[in-house]
């Protein structure tokens, strides 16, 4: 996937832990330049960044052990692209309703998640999800683990994707919002590839 200088993009995934592989494995396919993310220097020249899943709470720890997270959040304000995908939805929120002692968000996002919003790891689940980007709902085969959920949202804030709670009551899974496109589940788990090449290729635009 080529840039606007017609180079391969060169998109960072941020690597203190959690599903980084599966992020660098479809981003390569789709021909960027996968670079690991985990101290400030990594941030150099990337024309975008995905946060993958993991344990939220760890994310954050590392990230200000190895003073990477004021840097994230400068470069993200200053318009770094940016998908998020479970614990990188609740890395990214302005608040969290329930986080672990201590636990930080970068809170480049305006919107308020609960994490583990299906339940505990026996709720864990697959579902067909339909994702609205770029005027068109995609229908992805998504892995949903310990996944969080967005309780509230700031007026900015777009709903790309709902699924219904177990009474029927729809439950926000997937919001944008300027250069942050961030979803509860997983897309990367089934490798379908879709969401990551719609977000490369508006960053080539």
């Amino acid at each position: 996937m080529a840039g606007k200088t017609g180079k391969a993009l060169t998109i960072g995934v941020l690597a203190l832990q959690g599903g980084v592989e599966e992020h660098v494995a479809i981003l390569e396919s789709l021909g960027a330049h996968v670079t690991r993310v985990r101290l400030p220097r990594d941030l150099d020249g990337l024309d975008g960044i995905v946060f993958p899943g993991g344990e939220s709470s760890t994310i954050d720890r590392l990230a200000r052990a190895f003073e990477l997270a004021q840097p994230l959040r400068d470069a993200i304000r200053a318009g770094l692209p940016v998908l998020a995908t479970c614990a990188g939805l609740i890395y990214s929120a302005r608040e969290l309703e329930n986080p672990a002692p201590g636990q930080q968000s970068l809170g480049v996002l305006d919107v308020v998640v609960r994490r583990n919003g299906f339940g505990n790891q026996r709720f864990s689940e697959e579902r067909t999800v339909p994702v609205r980007l770029d005027e068109e709902d995609l229908a992805v085969e998504a892995s949903f683990i310990r996944a969080p959920v967005v309780t509230s949202h700031g007026a900015g804030v777009e709903v790309i994707a709902t699924v219904p709670e177990r009474d029927g009551t729809p439950v926000v899974v997937g919001v944008r919002e300027d250069n942050v496109i961030a979803l509860s589940f997983h897309p990367e788990e089934n490798g379908d590839d879709r969401i990551h090449a719609r977000w490369l290729a508006g960053l080539s635009v």
